[in-house]
């Protein structure tokens, strides 16, 4: 796609003229969101004077600023929405983020090359019977929450893959989360197409050889937690916890498709490419 010829008027709001008032076809009207911190809240600032800002409701496109956790947020409140998300770097860590300029940013949204990404779906059984349901779209964690090893049975598809895992828990991540704390547990990084997810212990006490599993993205996992009142376990699902878990259930949620913009040469495979030469 390449901008427009000649701009429509600016609606309310918006800056009128200049090289930057014009957007490429389908991303004309921009949402801002921006985490809290300072760096961020400035950005937004500078963009939506320079851009105008709508509604992310009445938006083409939603700009997020900030780090990968604001981007995580961002993909969650806005995944029903069927709104593509681009992300630029104003926080920590900005592995799912584009480098952080000002200009041309119609022009870029305009050139941005497509990810598709489906987040996990988390229904976690408390000790007191009651349930809970989360998506997450980099992984579903279990953690240990005492002194004490977790111990857990893992099911796949409704059949006992391993009767008692000792570790200090075990996750489930998508192709997109599987460079985040999945890689940090050594499990395997999944290019961004490949209908998989990763299964991966943390910190695995017994069995000592099992390294974890590669599972087609259809696999229904479920975790159940055996000795829950000596050793108590929480699930995770990105940001959202649930304590002293009895059982967990995850898969896959196709019905959810979000769309992650990033520029030309930057696109989350390439990036995930990249990631296993690092040494």
């Amino acid at each position: 796609m390449s901008p427009r010829s000649s701009p429509k008027p600016s609606p309310k709001g918006a800056p009128r003229g200049g090289p930057n008032a014009r957007s490429g076809a389908g991303y004309e009207r921009i949402a801002f969101v921006a985490s809290p911190f300072a760096e961020a809240k400035a950005a937004e600032k500078r963009l939506s004077k320079q851009y105008g800002s709508v509604k992310p409701e009445s938006a083409d496109v939603i700009v997020a600023l900030g780090g990968d956790g604001l981007m995580l947020q961002t993909l969650r409140r806005f995944m029903r929405s069927g709104k593509p998300i681009y992300g630029m770097h104003r926080g920590t860590v900005g592995f799912l983020m584009n480098d952080f300029r000002v200009e041309n940013l119609h022009e870029r949204l305009a050139a941005a090359q497509k990810s598709t990404i489906h987040p996990l779906l988390m229904r976690a059984r408390d000790e007191s019977g009651r349930n809970h349901e989360h998506h997450a779209f980099n992984e579903v964690s279990l953690f240990r929450q005492s002194h004490q090893a977790a111990k857990l049975r893992i099911l796949v598809d409704g059949k006992e893959r391993l009767a008692e895992l000792a570790a200090d828990g075990v996750l489930l991540s998508t192709p997109a989360g599987s460079t985040a704390y999945n890689l940090s547990a050594q499990g395997p990084i999944i290019p961004i197409d490949a209908p998989l997810l990763a299964l991966t212990p943390i910190s695995p006490f017994r069995p000592r050889r099992w390294h974890g599993a590669l599972l087609p993205d259809r696999a229904r996992v479920r975790v159940e937690v055996l000795n829950t009142d000596r050793r108590p376990v929480a699930a995770v699902a990105d940001h959202d916890e649930v304590r002293n878990v009895r059982s967990v259930d995850i898969e896959m949620d196709h019905a959810i498709a979000m769309n992650i913009l990033f520029d030309p040469g930057h696109s989350l495979d390439e990036r995930i490419l990249r990631e296993q030469f690092q040494y």
